[in-house]
């Protein structure tokens, strides 16, 4: 069953062809999974081949274009008519001599489509620099230009049901976070707690089951809390180290991140310093935030907390996050930082993550909001604190030391 009804994929393929018709695009192609799934409901684990969603601004329903073996996941999985699904023979797939985009172009031809303004997603990790040189060299009457984050763009905005899914994809997290956390102890091992996190954000709550992340649970130790992204060894944990935690609930492809920072035993009375600044930085931008600021306004919110403490620090504060694929789950389009003017409006979803990385040691404390009517909302319901953890466990559902 596709997790939207027809009609809401009619009005976001209308909102695509609009902005096609803005940008002077006849044909539009789509190699981002993410927006794959955002125009027809196709969700597989099937990007590491060539695969296309083509729009055609007069025509009513996309082609789905992809391997053979794909084809029956593509007509049951989406809301196209099975004539509109093309697929390709296997020798196409890792071949020297075949290429897809040459496949993909011959259809394009046949159905005369082969000498108009066409639109590729340039800057995606789904569309190679071969891809292109492909489509170039077997398409000669046509004019490509790049249409990369159009769709995003068009995503920005959730529908009511994106919304709910989010709100699903929050409960996930808090409960995986909470699991996660109680497996970090001295002689527990990373990987064990990197395995706790992975459960149960496929297990879901009881409600719903979760969907696998954009990207994996990151896990920096003790010094290497400094770096944000690594992920986990099979290392033991030690009395005294801290641990940043970053997942992402996923529920129908759409995510909701989350960090914290746990200490192993009593923190150095630096760290729970530093994570005040930031959550005292995270509760003042929550509280100014407004539909008709700017992303420039909001981060400026940040950097002026921060700055009474004597701390400046060069990375955005946030991103327009929602529906994708590996390997990342942000949107690509806004960003809260300087320079960006993006009008925020409700529905909008962005990940906050004022973290600090300072010398030796670093604090992630996030949070996922959405844009409301008259202010935000936070997607989880979690202390915005240094976790300790000693003998006692704080429980983030009621507050208690259980």
């Amino acid at each position: 069953m596709l997790p939207f009804d027809i009609l809401e994929y009619q009005n976001r393929l209308t909102e695509t062809k609009q902005q096609m018709e803005v940008q002077g695009i006849e044909v539009l192609l789509i190699t981002d999974p993410a927006n794959m799934n955002y125009l027809s409901g196709y969700d597989a684990w099937s990007f590491y081949v060539h695969q296309m969603l083509v729009i055609i601004l007069d025509q009513p329903q996309p082609l789905w274009i992809g391997r053979h073996m794909d084809a029956a996941g593509a007509k049951s999985g989406t809301w196209l008519y099975d004539e509109n699904v093309i697929d390709y023979p296997d020798y196409y797939v890792h071949s020297q001599t075949h290429h897809p985009m040459a496949f993909i172009a011959d259809i394009l031809k046949q159905i005369g489509q082969g000498n108009r303004r066409i639109g590729v997603e340039m800057d995606n990790y789904y569309f190679t620099a071969k891809a292109f040189a492909q489509l170039v060299k077997h398409l000669p009457d046509a004019v490509f230009q790049d249409a990369d984050l159009l769709v995003n763009h068009v995503r920005l905005i959730k529908s009511d049901v994106e919304i709910e899914y989010m709100r699903r994809a929050g409960k996930i997290a808090e409960q995986a976070m909470t699991k996660g956390i109680a497996t970090v102890k001295p002689g527990g091992r990373q990987c064990d707690t990197a395995a706790e996190l992975y459960y149960h954000m496929l297990a879901g709550t009881d409600q719903y089951g979760g969907d696998y992340p954009a990207i994996v649970p990151f896990l920096p130790t003790g010094e290497n809390t400094v770096v944000p992204h690594l992920t986990w060894s099979d290392d033991s944990f030690q009395e005294g180290e801290t641990v940043s935690i970053e997942i992402a609930g996923c529920y129908k492809r759409y995510h909701v991140p989350l960090a914290r920072t746990v200490s192993i035993g009593k923190p150095d009375e630096k760290i729970l310093t530093t994570a005040s600044y930031v959550t005292e930085g995270l509760n003042e931008v929550l509280q100014k935030i407004t539909p008709g600021m700017t992303c420039e306004e909001v981060n400026d919110t940040w950097k002026q907390s921060i700055q009474r403490h004597g701390i400046i620090k060069e990375a955005r504060l946030g991103y327009s996050v929602g529906l994708n694929y590996p390997p990342d789950w942000g949107e690509h389009t806004v960003s809260l930082r300087n320079g960006d003017k993006t009008v925020l409006q409700p529905n909008m979803t962005f990940h906050l993550i004022p973290a600090l990385w300072l010398n030796h040691y670093g604090i992630e404390i996030s949070e996922t909001i959405r844009v409301t009517e008259t202010g935000c909302e936070t997607f989880t319901n979690y202390p915005r604190e240094v976790i300790i953890r000693d003998s006692v466990f704080l429980n983030p559902s009621d507050g208690k030391i259980s």
